[in-house]
């Protein structure tokens, strides 16, 4: 049965992401690019991946949906026909899938117990983690604790990203209220979004702080976070938006988040322990583990919602200032 909802899982993939090669309709394509975000989330979750699922989800059938929205309302949502025949691009997908599957023949099969990454790696983690780290949440353990120098890495690109989106679009500090037409006359739309929007910051606030035991952490929770604030703007406009939650705030708290995750490995070393040892933040090494794990996971948390709303709040000011 498994195997059966694996096939059923991948053909739809297949073709969804066929009928995105073939439209031309850009609004279709990003619909059909979330529905291709879901279906991944829902095979992650059948691999028992639920982490990387609730990620995929969020992010790639949330917020990455939203933002390529706001794109296209700034350009068109048809694509340019090419000029030339589309020959040589063919060849060099084909030619470039080609070697991907040949560079696999070498690769262990699929579910096979006695693949290195199954007799080394992952049996280290599920034996060292209970008693070095002390999170259930063996994938929390991995990226913050045993990781953490790749985390800090992800956090600051994710940073970058927001100052490489305000250098290139830049934003505009008088709050028009824009709104797509005749939103006001949509009661029900308000209504809903006043009424979810302290759910979903409570939700990404459980996802936060319960990423120790279960699926979630700081990436996901920030994600969450911003889809609150975004709903908020779609439904009440962008100048209110902003009013709730100010854009210089954002530019403070994108760089809050990068400085707490550094501040936690410094003041370990200050403690005498190396960069992101976060077992001498405490006199019980696992309970320093799970202080370290806590703030560093706030900090990625805030940076992530933070540059998220950057990005939209930027698209949507630069359209409608195009707009007035």
């Amino acid at each position: 049965m498994e195997h059966f909802i694996d096939i059923v899982l991948l053909g739809l993939l297949m073709i969804t992401g066929f009928a995105i090669v073939r439209l031309r309709s850009l609004l279709a394509v990003t619909m059909l690019t979330s529905i291709y975000s879901l279906l991944s989330a829902a095979l992650f979750v059948v691999l028992d991946a639920v982490d990387v699922a609730l990620t995929e989800a969020a992010i790639g059938a949330g917020i990455s949906t939203i933002l390529m929205l706001a794109t296209i309302a700034q350009t068109t949502d048809r694509e340019k026909v090419p000029r030339h025949t589309p020959l040589l691009p063919l060849i060099v997908v084909i030619t470039t899938g080609a070697a991907l599957i040949y560079g696999t023949l070498d690769m262990p099969h699929y579910g096979d117990p006695d693949a290195p990454v199954h007799r080394h790696m992952a049996a280290a983690y599920l034996h060292d983690t209970p008693l070095e780290i002390g999170v259930p949440n063996v994938v929390t353990s991995v990226l913050a604790s045993y990781r953490g120098y790749d985390t800090l890495g992800e956090v600051t690109v994710i940073f970058t990203a927001g100052i490489g989106v305000l250098v290139l679009l830049g934003y505009h500090t008088r709050r028009q209220n824009i709104q797509p037409p005749g939103i006001k006359k949509i009661v029900v739309l308000r209504v809903i979004a006043k009424l979810f929007l302290p759910l979903i910051l409570l939700f990404a606030l459980y996802i936060l702080l319960h990423g120790d035991y279960g699926p979630g952490g700081g990436f996901q929770a920030g994600v969450i976070f911003a889809t609150g604030f975004v709903l908020y703007a779609l439904a009440f406009g962008l100048g209110n938006a902003q009013r709730l939650i100010p854009q210089r705030l954002l530019h403070s708290l994108a760089a809050a988040g990068v400085l707490i995750y550094a501040a936690v490995g410094i003041e370990v070393m200050l403690l005498g322990g190396k960069f992101l040892e976060y077992r001498v933040l405490a006199d019980d090494p696992v309970t320093g583990q799970h202080l370290g794990i806590m703030l560093i996971e706030l900090g990625v948390g805030i940076t992530v919602a933070a540059v998220m709303l950057i990005i939209y709040f930027g698209f949507v000011s630069r359209q409608s200032s195009g707009d007035s």
